[in-house]
């Protein structure tokens, strides 16, 4: 039996936190893109989730 978590969005990262208020996840706030970037790889590589760029500033870690 399985019993991973599916379908979920693990993480927030960007860089102005003006663009999210509220939600379920944590937000993670960068001071460039650069740092964006990295922290976006990281939480990737420790949950084994997805990056997906919203193309306005927001990157979504999700567990597919």
């Amino acid at each position: 039996m399985d019993t991973s978590i599916k379908k979920l969005i693990l993480a927030v990262i960007l860089q102005d936190p003006e663009l999210v208020r509220g939600g379920g996840a944590p937000v993670f706030i960068a001071r460039d893109r650069i740092e964006q970037d990295r922290i976006a790889t990281y939480l990737a590589r420790i949950t084994e989730g997805v990056v997906h760029d919203l193309e306005n500033g927001v990157y979504i870690l999700v567990k597919h």
